[in-house]
């Protein structure tokens, strides 16, 4: 594996991140109904950490192999929604372009995996436990604009 590669990818993802500290969940958020299912607030950065570490070894496996364009093109549009949810919902407290933000990030994440899965089995099965994620993700944010209609 080249390193290098794999740091700019992590680079990447750690500016998508950033994104999470700049626009924090606050007494907005906090105020929403939300789900009985919502996980801890403890699980979000842990589980983000792990993906976005995943996500960038999978990318630095395909950016090395010849005919990944369109692989690579589907990684550089998710982890640029990624890095768009955050500041939409939580920085324009906006529910439902939130939940237009995720839908289009889950077709991405998506698109990454299957494209990565058509260069490198092992990078598309890295990134299934994002998509996995954003599902959740997606899910959460729909009922939280359900459950707060006044929100949207």
């Amino acid at each position: 594996m080249d390193w290098t590669v794999f740091l700019l990818f992590l680079g990447a993802c750690c500016a998508a991140a950033a994104t999470g500290s700049m626009f924090p969940p606050g007494p907005w958020y906090r105020a929403l109904s939300k789900p009985t299912w919502t996980p801890p607030d403890w699980l979000f950065p842990v589980a983000w950490t792990i993906l976005y570490i995943a996500s960038a070894y999978a990318a630095s496996r395909v950016a090395v192999v010849n005919g990944n364009a369109h692989a690579m093109g589907f990684w550089a549009m998710q982890i640029a929604l990624n890095a768009l949810w955050t500041p939409v919902f939580f920085g324009l407290e906006r529910i439902r372009a939130g939940m237009l933000v995720l839908v289009c990030l889950w077709l991405a994440v998506l698109g990454s995996m299957l494209s990565f899965f058509a260069v490198d089995t092992l990078a598309g099965w890295l990134m299934a436990p994002y998509l996995l994620w954003v599902s959740v993700a997606g899910a959460l944010n729909l009922s939280v604009w359900r459950l707060n209609p006044s929100e949207a």
